[in-house]
């Protein structure tokens, strides 16, 4: 069997040539470039130039069906995935789809069985913050039950700051029919996948968003949604692109603990020494007196442990590219697995179609009046075609 997955890359811009970078000095051993293409001539250009050896195509379909590649990854516009996705794995090569899976669930679904019919080839989605040894720590705390059951989650990031300038760069950027919306989709889907992958899948949501809020753009660029996973338990999540300071905080309540993420870099573990119900109802009178007054030990309710651990840059893509080609050739186990990627774009969808509709959204949307809400603002931007089911 050989050693080595020849890695075809699709849209050689700045997610695909970082591909490229890892993959040529040794970063991702069981991988190689197999071949590049691009419609742009001058990203062929810069492909010739720093990888003469390599091949070069002008269109996907060209490098599909070239024979010099055993897997792809899709490094192009969101609406482009899951259509590069199947067509690919129907000339019956392995897949990586970047980041999100695609704009609305309908698309997502419709790869997510192609996929499934083609059980001999190897799915997968860049989620590299999966590959972060940190939320890989959190989420085996959370889930050996060392908090307890979540009774609230709370997740502000906004450390993205992006100028005016950023979005007039490209015709199609921040636009309904080109990027297919905004922060949601581009910015946050780690983290709308995270906190799912971490907290679970919430039953429904309520959300309040911004559109052309502090930029002159179409979709949006500050978000606030608040979803509710049942028995009682709810989570808010905001995001925004005009903090120019930003915050990352992520914080995750249990009834026997909690953890506390600053920056994506310093978990601050506090577990209970029992529920927290059970302490309530130990504590007398008196006792509450002490605690007010902080006379009692916080100890006899908990211990607390500090998480720091390093992630330099590129370890978390190389990661996931290496393990993605050794599922290839040896089954190893997927970090991120390409069906989990409808998700966050399921998330991301029920946060727009709530603002859309002022209501509260199961995430078991109606994916029809999803994509006829999708498609109403695409007709009034009048620059791109309707997207069809």
């Amino acid at each position: 069997m050989a050693d080595l997955v020849r890695l075809g890359i699709i849209g050689f811009g700045a997610q695909g040539s970082m591909y490229a970078q890892l993959i040529s000095t040794g970063a991702v051993p069981n991988m190689a470039i197999g071949a590049v293409a691009d419609i742009d001539a001058a990203a062929l250009d810069r492909a010739a130039s720093a990888y003469p050896d390599v091949p070069r195509y002008e269109d996907y379909h060209a490098l599909l069906a070239s024979g010099q590649v055993d897997a792809v990854v899709t490094t192009v516009p969101h609406y482009l995935h899951p259509e590069i996705g199947i067509a690919a794995l129907d000339a019956g090569l392995h897949v990586m789809i970047d980041k999100p899976a695609g704009v609305y669930t309908a698309q997502v679904r419709r790869l997510n069985e192609f996929a499934a019919a083609r059980p001999g080839l190897t799915f997968a989605i860049m989620f590299n913050q999966r590959n972060n040894p940190l939320y890989q720590r959190i989420k085996q705390i959370v889930d050996a039950g060392e908090i307890g059951a979540i009774r609230h989650t709370n997740w502000v990031i906004t450390t993205w700051w992006r100028p005016q300038a950023y979005y007039d760069q490209s015709a199609w950027r921040a636009t309904w029919g080109g990027e297919g919306g905004g922060v949601l989709v581009n910015q946050a889907p780690h983290q709308l996948d995270l906190w799912q992958w971490i907290c679970g899948t919430p039953k429904s949501v309520t959300a309040k968003v911004a559109y052309g809020f502090r930029r002159d753009i179409a979709v949006e660029d500050e978000v606030t949604a608040v979803v509710d996973y049942g028995d009682g338990a709810t989570g808010v999540f905001v995001t925004a692109t005009h903090d120019l300071v930003g915050t990352d905080r992520f914080e995750i309540l249990g009834d026997r603990g909690k953890i506390v993420v600053d920056g994506s870099k310093t978990a601050t573990v506090t577990r209970l020494v029992k529920d927290e119900r059970e302490l309530s109802d130990e504590l007398d009178a008196d006792a509450v007196r002490r605690l007010f007054m902080g006379e009692l030990d916080v100890s006899r309710f908990y211990q607390q442990e500090i998480v720091e651990l390093d992630s330099p840059w590129g370890v978390q893509h190389a990661g996931v590219l290496e393990n993605f080609a050794a599922h290839i050739l040896d089954g190893t186990p997927l970090l991120a697995p390409g069906h989990e990627g409808i998700n966050g774009v399921r998330l991301a969808n029920a946060i727009h179609l709530s603002s859309w509709l002022g209501t509260e959204v199961p995430l078991d949307l109606d994916e029809a009046e999803y994509l006829r809400q999708l498609n109403a603002r695409i007709r009034a931007e009048g620059r791109f075609p309707e997207r069809v089911d």
